[in-house]
């Protein structure tokens, strides 16, 4: 007897950040595969028709935790979640205003925790895993990033901390990639924008990184994944 082949269907997967970018990509991944990707952002005006999205804004912890819970219930549970929203203002630190550099580490850090606190539930009772973004800047620091750099170290160490906690229950990588071709930098003064971007990476093979890590079988966990383009001078 034959038997059939392993679906990688992820089915349902939460994706903050999921209206643009790389989250968009992942989205797009999600369904080519055919599971259910589910979109979390500050912006879902452009999230394609007949995709479930959630808007707010992850900055708010509490907010953004009943937003997950709401899109867990209504989707009957979660497998998988995502966290690719981010934001960054690069600039001096005594340039930077507090509330500025705050708002940094308030999106990518804190956002992070608020989007797995509140989806946590649902994927301790599905098994399910959590795929989150840190950045080549949590294992190489650079001049003028010290809001994105604390807060993508800070992903990099929640991630190490809540695998270990929650190892046997819910699965965990953390996904390590450079720079990619989206409009993360458009809003970027010149100087800080990429001298040349050919050397960025195209977000959709970043994305099928995030469907590898979900594949993976039951008893087996990709715990960190750095992925680049191969010419990226950000890592190592």
């Amino acid at each position: 007897m034959t038997l059939p082949a392993p679906s990688n269907n992820p089915g349902r997967v939460l994706i903050s950040g999921g209206g643009s970018g790389l989250g968009a990509a992942i989205a797009e991944a999600v369904a080519q595969e055919g599971g259910t990707p589910i979109i979390l952002d500050l912006d879902t005006s452009a999230v394609p028709e007949g995709f479930a999205s959630y808007a707010v804004d992850v900055s708010d912890g509490r907010a953004t935790e009943r937003a997950v819970q709401q899109a867990a219930e209504e989707a009957g549970g979660l497998d998988a979640v995502a966290t690719a929203a981010g934001i960054d203002r690069p600039a001096p630190f005594g340039s930077l205003d507090g509330e500025a550099w705050e708002k940094v580490v308030m999106v990518n850090l804190l956002g992070t925790a608020a989007v797995i606190r509140g989806a946590l539930p649902a994927l301790e009772q599905s098994r399910g895993r959590i795929v989150t973004v840190a950045s080549s800047l949590a294992l190489k620091a650079v001049p003028d990033a010290t809001a994105y750099c604390a807060s993508k170290f800070g992903v990099l160490g929640f991630s190490r901390a809540l695998a270990a906690e929650l190892r046997g229950k819910v699965g965990l990588t953390t996904l390590v990639p450079a720079g990619m071709k989206t409009h993360f930098f458009d809003q970027r003064d010149e100087q800080y924008k990429p001298a040349d971007d050919s050397r960025l990476n195209d977000p959709a093979n970043v994305a099928a990184a995030v469907l590898f890590a979900l594949a993976q079988p039951a008893g087996c966990e990709v715990r960190e994944l750095v992925i680049a383009h191969e010419l990226e001078d950000s890592w190592p």
